[in-house]
């Protein structure tokens, strides 16, 4: 105990000791005094506890490293290699790493090699390096096990004399997303299990998502390759096997003096939430789905993505973290058929979204047909469309339901509270521009140059329905040049006198950013508005809107399309589509046998 402790300790014992009586409170107070005074010791005492492990630890790090570098520098330059690794050696890697105990703490103990490819004279990637294998790069790392801190140490060891191997060939490897640009700081995997030694290599991508790996040994279709970020989908080479006998992207094939180039396309992960539902937007519960995405392993047929569920008690079947590509859902099972979708039949997702999508489903039936009718132009679903069917002796009528509210043109200037006029809109704060060639929305010009920033709001559109769902926000072109932003919010009421504009969040602070994304928190309004806000961080840059289409349906309906179920099998069936302000279009000798989906594209 410290020596002002036992003073005050000693203070309390002798004036307990003079009195002849002492009070409750007198007692609480000296115990508190000496409470206080144990804690602030015993916190320097751990202070200095922790202290000295820090520094213990700081100094065993240290004492490591100079020991296992110098393990390295009195080998011969040809021997500097890992187990696994390029080069190969007799050094301990990831996969055989060095554990030792020291005082206690367990350390692990591993190198990185790989060999540098120095621009200084020439690259093998460009072709004006004959040996590329300039010098090698180690690294050391030491993790305390104990805590999990990784000390990582780096150093470059030069041949004597002549550069490199004579032998060996190169791998450049480039990784982008989903819209060209480099991923920094991907993870690359190689490896090759057919050759001896084995090949393990982990790799990073430098900023513009490239890695060159040389002096790698002759071996065809054998380096597996793959590709990863935290937060990212993957990409990956695949060997040639009995399951896969064509893979779209082969193991690589690595040849003395030449360079094997391959790429990997990566980007944020997704979620997308499927809902099966009755005509009365009630969940189904053990519906039976399979999803299939586009994207393809093997050729002709062999999917990246294809996989199969059942929807749970809500009927939700939720696909978290799954990779941007379009999405189509099927039912499986004898109870059920798809009765409309919305969106209808397949769902694009595009990176770092949630979409959800409704599938109503309604009891399967041996002969059914399901008409989908679009707009021959714009592909947008429409609303309202007749389609009169005759066949078998019957004769039957069904109405499509779901649309799109679509602007494409804001030409006509601002001033119009209601949209009527498709080309007119309601205000802006005059750093906007409609009227360039190609036709769309940019910022304005000043002394020939663009604004910074600037915003559009806008006419209300009236769904005709407080039963309106708002589905997703999309925009054409999806993606601009780097220094420009396009971006919006979304404001909906049934007075058609209040807007307040919100983003994903429900918050007047977070926006749409990427086009597909569901909107939320609208729901249950008949007016709706948007308001979008255009930016460049490069005045001699405008971002480019030419479109937007916020797609709704109202009530539990699916978009432009309309079932007849329970039809009797025939392959002369009579489709009339017909819709005001549309070419009327008629099909003949429809053969309905099973499930059978007939797609209609109307025309002005």
């Amino acid at each position: 105990m410290s020596k002002d402790a036992l003073t005050y300790v000693s203070a309390c014992n002798i004036y307990m000791f003079r009195q002849k009586g002492i009070t409750l409170i007198e007692v609480v107070v000296c115990v508190a005094i000496f409470a206080i005074l144990s804690i602030s010791v015993y916190g320097i005492f751990t202070s200095i506890v922790n202290g000295i492990a820090y520094y213990r630890d700081k100094t065993t790090v240290s004492y490591l490293a100079n020991q296992y570098l110098e393990i390295m520098r009195n080998m011969p330059y040809s021997q500097i290699g890992t187990i696994e690794g390029n080069p190969h050696g007799t050094l301990a890697d990831l996969p055989n790493s060095i554990n030792l105990n020291i005082g206690g703490i367990s350390y692990q103990i591993y190198y990185a090699i790989s060999y540098v490819d120095d621009s200084a004279d020439g690259t093998a990637l460009l072709g004006t390096d004959p040996a590329p294998n300039d010098y090698k790069q180690v690294k050391l790392y030491i993790t305390n096990v104990k805590n999990g801190v990784t000390s990582n140490f780096l150093t470059n060891v030069s041949p004597k004399g002549l550069e490199g191997l004579a032998s060996g060939g190169a791998l450049a490897i480039q990784v982008f997303d989903a819209v060209g640009q480099p991923v920094s700081g991907a993870t690359i995997h190689i490896t090759n299990t057919s050759i001896t030694p084995h090949i393990n290599l982990t790799r990073t991508a430098d900023a513009n998502g490239e890695w060159i790996e040389v002096g790698l040994p002759d071996s065809a279709n054998s380096y597996n390759i793959s590709a990863t970020k935290s937060g990212y989908s993957s990409d990956q080479t695949y060997p040639i096997t009995e399951q896969n006998p064509d893979p779209v992207k082969p193991d690589a094939t690595i040849l003395n003096g030449q360079v094997t180039s391959i790429s990997f396309s990566i980007d944020r992960l997704s979620n997308l939430n499927f809902y099966t539902l009755n005509q009365t937007c009630s969940g189904v519960s053990g519906v039976g789905l399979e999803v299939k995405g586009t994207k393809l392993i093997g050729t002709p047929s062999l999917l990246k993505f294809d996989n199969t569920y059942t929807s749970s008690s809500s009927g939700l079947v939720a696909l978290n973290n799954i990779e941007w590509d379009n999405y189509t859902p099927s039912l499986t099972g004898p109870s059920y058929m798809i009765y409309g979708s919305s969106p209808i039949q397949e769902v694009s997702i595009l990176p770092n979204t949630s979409q959800d999508f409704n599938i109503i489903v309604g009891p399967k039936t041996d002969n059914s047909l399901l008409a989908i009718v679009k707009d021959a132009s714009t592909g947008n679903p429409i609303q309202g469309a007749e389609v009169y069917l005759q066949g078998a002796g019957n004769e039957y009528t069904g109405f499509t339901d779901g649309s799109v509210w679509s602007q494409n043109d804001w030409s006509g200037g601002a001033g119009q509270s209601d949209f009527s006029n498709p080309s007119q809109y309601y205000s802006d704060d005059g750093n906007v521009s409609a009227t360039g060639v190609p036709s769309g929305l940019r910022l304005a010009q000043v002394g020939g140059t663009y604004v910074f920033s600037g915003v559009l709001e806008s006419s209300s559109f009236d769904t005709g329905t407080e039963l309106t769902s708002y589905t997703t926000l999309t925009w054409q072109p999806t993606s601009q040049d780097p220094a420009t932003s396009i971006k919006f919010q979304i404001a909906a009421n049934n007075d058609n006198l209040t807007w307040n504009y919100i983003g994903p969040d429900g918050t007047g602070s977070s926006y749409y950013t990427v086009p597909g994304t569901t909107i939320t928190n609208e729901n249950s309004k008949r007016y709706v508005r948007y308001k979008v806000f255009l930016s460049t961080t490069d005045n001699s840059i405008t971002p480019v809107l030419t479109s937007i289409n916020i797609n709704y349906v109202s009530g539990c309906s699916s978009p432009g399309q309309v079932m007849f179920s329970g039809l009797q099998q025939s392959s002369n069936y009579h489709a009339t589509i017909s819709m005001t302000g549309y070419q009327t279009q008629i099909t003949d000798s429809l053969d309905v046998s099973g499930y059978y989906v007939l797609q209609v594209l109307l025309s002005h």
